[in-house]
């Protein structure tokens, strides 16, 4: 039986474990995915795969430069507890330090490295960790830069992990400036970095918004459409004040926007500072968390 790439992918999914052994296992199996699954776990190569199912939404995201990349992850656990175990965030850095030296394309070509320091696949060492802390462990995401001037920020050890990219001009050490502007981004999680990334479906959707809220307001209904034209803009300039990072007011100076503190210090400093890039992870954003009933357990236990 011909086995495809599809079906080395379903495999890798339900088990957890590498391409290649997946490969091995159909080849070895006929192509039937059960008796694959089966031979894996014989194989000890699939010990993990029932922990695999398990909602990880802890853990922690990592930011760091390393030989001058930038790079930073999020590293998904099931516990709280586990996100501080020292082998869980010796293993977090690992990752990081591979996205450094492989480079790679995507999650997939990152867990086909060779994690760092070992002669095991990323994939084989995520797997090694769910056997030894016991919980679902599972790398999520990941953003590289290799050029410009990257500056890390971790907030509350772990939960936020932000990097923050420049090019800067003038020789002049912009660590602080970039720290600075990578907390802001931790506090306020702007959606976009400066207003010219806001999309026109965007500005009519915020447009539309407004409008909407202004025929629903008696005193505003009436008023003619140019009227309400200009409030839609003084608004619109209000939402980029809000939403955009650039324009934001800047949190340490409530007197400057965050383009004017970067643009002044770096002046200060006797050069000049862009932003080019900026990535926030916080960790378990977006995943549904498994909700405990502790009254549940205990009656289980006590059964």
């Amino acid at each position: 039986m011909a086995i495809t790439a599809q079906d080395v992918k379903a495999l890798r999914e339900m088990t957890g474990v590498g391409m290649m052994d997946c490969k091995k296992a159909l080849a070895a199996s006929d192509g039937d995915m059960d008796k694959a699954v089966e031979w894996l776990r014989e194989k000890g190569l699939a010990a993990s795969a029932k922990k695999a199912g398990r909602i990880a939404a802890e853990g922690m995201a990592y930011a760091a430069v390393i030989n001058g990349v930038g790079v930073v992850v999020e590293v998904n656990a099931e516990t709280d507890f586990v996100g501080k175990n020292e082998k869980f965030v010796d293993f977090v850095k690992g990752v990081a330090a591979t996205v450094v030296d492989c480079a790679p394309a995507d999650l997939d070509a990152l867990m086909e490295c060779k994690y760092n320091g070992t002669d095991l696949t990323v994939i084989q060492q995520q797997q090694e960790m769910v056997l030894v802390i016991g919980e679902n462990i599972k790398i999520r995401r990941f953003a590289r830069f290799a050029d410009g001037v990257s500056v890390p920020y971790i907030h509350a050890g772990g939960k936020i992990g932000v990097l923050v990219n420049l090019e800067v001009t003038g020789g002049i050490d912009a660590t602080e400036i970039g720290k600075d502007m990578a907390m802001q981004i931790a506090a306020l999680n702007p959606r976009f970095l400066d207003k010219s990334q806001v999309t026109q479906e965007v500005l009519d959707e915020e447009k539309k918004i407004l409008l909407a809220q202004m025929a629903n307001d008696p005193k505003m209904a009436s008023k003619p459409d140019q009227v309400k034209e200009k409030i839609v803009m003084g608004k619109l300039n209000k939402f980029y004040s809000e939403n955009c990072l650039l324009q934001q007011t800047f949190v340490k100076d409530n007197e400057v926007t965050v383009e004017q503190y970067m643009n002044a210090a770096a002046k200060k400093l006797g050069g000049t500072v862009a932003l080019k890039d900026a990535v926030r992870f916080e960790k378990g954003e977006g995943i549904e968390k498994k909700q405990e009933n502790f009254a549940e357990e205990i009656a289980k236990l006590a059964q």
